[in-house]
C-alpha cells in the first residue's frame, strides 16, 4: 500500500508541476494533494501541521494566482480586455508549433485584447500588454517554485521514511 500511495503521490507532485504552467490545471493543489497522499501511507508519521501549513500555502499560492496577473495589468494601465488577451494567448502559445510560444503568446495576447477590443492605442497598448505579461510571469514563477518546494518536501519525507516504506 505504501507504494502505491508513494507512486500516485509522486504522480500529482508532477501534474501539479505541469499545472503551474499550463493555465487549465491548479498546479499548487494538486501538488498539496500529493503531499496529503503521501502522509495516507501507512509508514508515514500524519503531521496535521505540516499538512495544514502546506494546504494554507496552496490554497494562497492558488487565490494569487488570479490576483497578481490583473495587478500587473492594472499596474500598466491595462484592462480587461488585455487580461483575457493574456490568457487566450497562453492557450495559443501552448498549442502553436512555434519555439517559446508559451512566452510569446501571452504578450501577444494581451496586445491584440488592448488594440482590438479596448481601443487602447499604440504606446500605451504595448506598456499593458507588458504589464499583463509580466504579472503572468511573476504568477507563474510563483506557482513553478511552490509546487518544487512541494516536491522538496515530499522527497525529504520519503528519505527520511525510506527504512519504513521500502
Amino acid at each position: 500500500m505504501d507504494i502505491i500511495l508513494l507512486i500516485v503521490g509522486f504522480i500529482l507532485m508532477l501534474v501539479g508541476i505541469v499545472g503551474s504552467i499550463l493555465p487549465v490545471i491548479p498546479g499548487t493543489p494538486i501538488s498539496w494533494l500529493g503531499l496529503i497522499v503521501l502522509y495516507l501511507a501507512p509508514s508515514i508519521e500524519f503531521d496535521w501541521t505540516f499538512i495544514i501549513i502546506t494546504g494554507v500555502v496552496a490554497i494562497g499560492i492558488y487565490i494569487m494566482d488570479y490576483i497578481i496577473p490583473a495587478l500587473g495589468t492594472k499596474k500598466f494601465g491595462g484592462s480587461k480586455a488585455g487580461a483575457w488577451g493574456t490568457f487566450i494567448g497562453l492557450i495559443v502559445g501552448i498549442l502553436a508549433p512555434i519555439p517559446f510560444g508559451i512566452l510569446i503568446g501571452p504578450f501577444v495576447g494581451a496586445l491584440v485584447g488592448e488594440l482590438a477590443f479596448n481601443q487602447t492605442q499604440g504606446p500605451q497598448a504595448i506598456k499593458a500588454a507588458f504589464g499583463s505579461f509580466i504579472g503572468f510571469l511573476a504568477s507563474t514563477f510563483m506557482k513553478l517554485f511552490a509546487t518544487f518546494v512541494f516536491l522538496g518536501l515530499f522527497c525529504w519525507k520519503v528519505w527520511e521514511f525510506r527504512s519504513l516504506l521500502f
